[in-house]
């Protein structure tokens, strides 16, 4: 039995059109990520795809591409589960920072290995940083050292799979259709795992904002076909300027 697993990264945010290491700080969708959001959903729509369960991380920029996108399907009702688990790669004190500054100081080579190797950390945040989690009343619930001060993506990967079987799994199990709409690096670290690419060829792995991911998964839970919704070229040219970023 052939099952459907929708992912959705969120529009463009304020910090994406500034150029800045985001990570866990919760910053709102620009306009253009407004009309991203929206085009997921019209393009969901125009596919005849229709999620019945949605999961977002507890950041606006997530929720509020996952709302929007439900707007345009017509679908407001439908559940939606939050977890931190979904939460985008924590770029330690790095968050806030200009890529092409950071690229500049410390080289960049080094700034992609932060930025997109699979096991190499960024810069730790002080734990009595204000921006630390510890100190945002949302994880205030979560045992003290679930609460990263930086991350690489295999810590995503291990954070984020919990969710995944808890989660996730049970519904596609039970033939709904769930939407996921989180981040870049996030969704990497689930599209690693569905995919079962190689830790060495991960950093080579860019997902576009806005432009629904389309899995069709066997009885086995692996990807029996896979498809970005609307224009392929479109697709391939939003994956390119992503991977263009400086850092």
């Amino acid at each position: 039995m052939a099952t459907t697993l929708v992912l959705l990264r969120h529009g463009e945010s304020d910090w994406n059109a500034k150029n800045l290491f985001t990570g866990w700080v919760d910053v709102p969708l620009t306009d253009k990520g407004v009309a991203e959001a929206r085009a997921g959903g019209t393009l969901l729509r125009e596919a005849g795809i229709v999620p019945d369960v949605v999961h977002t991380s507890v950041l606006k920029r997530a929720i509020a591409t996952a709302n929007l996108a439900l707007e345009e399907l017509g679908l407001e009702w439908l559940p939606v589960r939050r977890s931190w688990r979904l939460n985008e790669r924590h770029y330690g004190a790095l968050q806030g920072l200009d890529k092409r500054e950071v690229a500049r100081k410390y080289g960049p080579e080094r700034v992609f290995e932060w930025r997109r190797s699979y096991e190499v950390r960024p810069p730790e945040l002080a734990r009595d940083d204000a921006r630390h989690p510890a100190r945002d009343p949302r994880y205030r619930e979560l045992a003290p050292d679930l609460l990263p001060s930086c991350e690489c993506l295999r810590d995503v990967v291990l954070r984020l799979l919990p969710y995944w079987y808890d989660a996730i799994v049970p519904g596609l199990r039970a033939g709904r259709v769930p939407l996921v709409t989180a981040h870049g690096n996030s969704l990497r670290a689930l599209v690693k795992h569905l995919e079962g690419i190689a830790d060495a060829d991960i950093a080579a792995l860019d997902i576009p904002t806005g432009v629904p991911l389309v899995y069709e998964l066997g009885a086995d839970l692996r990807p029996r076909a896979r498809r970005y919704l609307g224009d392929p070229e479109a697709a391939t040219r939003a994956a390119a300027a992503v991977a263009k970023q400086a850092g």
